[in-house]
């Protein structure tokens, strides 16, 4: 099929590491370019727990995900048309990633039904049924305005049989064809869609997946289906099969990953984009991100330290407060707990992808990662 990139998204490759497979790009949109490797915060509900846009700019958040599933139940299109999408109604002028919402549908929905048609459920918040198909997760996204959108696709659980993981690549390809033309039909070329790559823990269904995607051409390309139980080092291993199958000219998202150290791995197999929960929930649990690992200030050690989380962390809160301080307020759950944990755990985040950016243009990486693996 043919390739529909727009002027309105575009992807321009601008470094790589000379040992390595890491890279450097910019992707533009119409609300602004993004430097990659880039990491998305997770704002579930149309907003990054705890945190306001303004919050984000400053952490260097340069684009962020919303969920289709949820924003579709609650508070609906309805609504967001009158704000003309997503990026007025929350606030945000800087660019957005949708998901399609399958994988909600899959682990919230009560009595969740998938079929070739899509998938049958009933909200999770009232009963009320719904029917899910490429189709309406594309329009559903549209409403949304997202800069990018993402197609539905079926994740399989871990572990599954290559029977399952073969009949969820199937369906994963006939929904991203017909999200596809969904897409182009509907011109708006603002909006790029990116496709799904399935496959499970099996190397040649990956890059089957991997090939049929590229056949149908996209924008970008999607890694789905990883940290959903599987040991780190199959994830490494899948990860690697299906990034080296996915075209260089375009930009390669890992879904839900992960870690500090999943993020370095996966920048060195060539990834340049991500997404997961893990800092701001875990900024929600009191377990804090530092370059020595994580710590957990509900530990009563930190009761009278008068340092700041990472004494090297130039985030708002390192600057303002002291461990004692964030442990008082997390031990007697005070809301400004989340807030100042949130901004921190963002902050490491999205300043070791500033350092992994700037290792790549220095030809530098391989050094940058060994240092990286030798603090922890």
């Amino acid at each position: 099929m043919a390739d529909p990139i727009s002027n309105a998204f575009t992807f321009t490759l601008q470094a790589t590491s000379s040992t390595s497979r890491a890279r450097t790009g910019k992707i533009t949109t119409v609300h602004g370019a993004i430097k990659t490797p880039v990491f998305m915060p997770v704002g579930t509900l149309a907003t990054v727990k705890s945190l306001t846009p303004e919050d984000l700019e400053a952490a260097g958040a340069q684009i962020i995900l919303g969920n289709t599933y949820h924003l579709y139940l609650r508070p609906g299109c309805g609504v967001i048309d009158l704000f003309g999408g997503i990026h007025r109604f929350m606030h945000w002028d800087r660019p957005i990633l949708t998901d399609s919402g399958g994988f909600q549908v899959f682990s919230l929905a009560r009595l969740s039904k998938l079929s070739d048609e899509g998938y049958a459920f009933q909200s999770h918040i009232d009963g009320s049924r719904h029917l899910l198909t490429p189709e309406k997760a594309v329009d559903i996204q549209l409403c949304l305005n997202s800069d990018i959108m993402m197609c539905l696709d079926q994740c399989a659980p871990y572990p599954a049989t290559r029977t399952e993981i073969r009949q969820s690549l199937e369906l994963t390809t006939h929904w991203a064809e017909r999200c596809h033309r969904a897409w182009t039909g509907a011109d708006r070329p603002q909006n790029s869609l990116f496709g799904i790559v399935q496959g499970g823990m099996f190397s040649d269904l990956r890059r089957q997946s991997a090939q049929a995607l590229v056949d149908i051409g996209f924008p970008g390309y999607a890694v789905g289906g990883l940290s959903v139980g599987e040991p780190r080092d199959l994830m490494l291993e899948m990860a690697e099969e299906t990034l080296s199958r996915l075209p260089k000219d375009r930009p390669r998202y890992v879904m839900g990953v992960g870690t500090p150290e999943d993020l370095v791995n996966l920048v060195a197999l060539g990834a340049d984009m991500f997404d997961c929960v893990m800092p701001t929930r875990n900024a929600r649990n009191g377990q804090l991100f530092t370059p020595k690992g994580t710590i957990n200030i509900a530990n009563a050690r930190f009761k009278k330290d008068r340092h700041p989380v990472d004494s090297d962390c130039t985030c708002y809160t390192c600057r303002h407060y002291s461990r004692a301080y964030l442990r008082h307020l997390y031990k007697t759950r005070e809301l400004l707990s989340y807030r100042l944990n949130t901004i921190h755990n963002l902050h490491h985040y999205l300043h070791l992808m500033d350092a992994m950016r700037q290792a790549i243009r220095r030809d530098e990486f391989s050094d940058f990662q060994r240092r990286f693996f030798e603090k922890r």
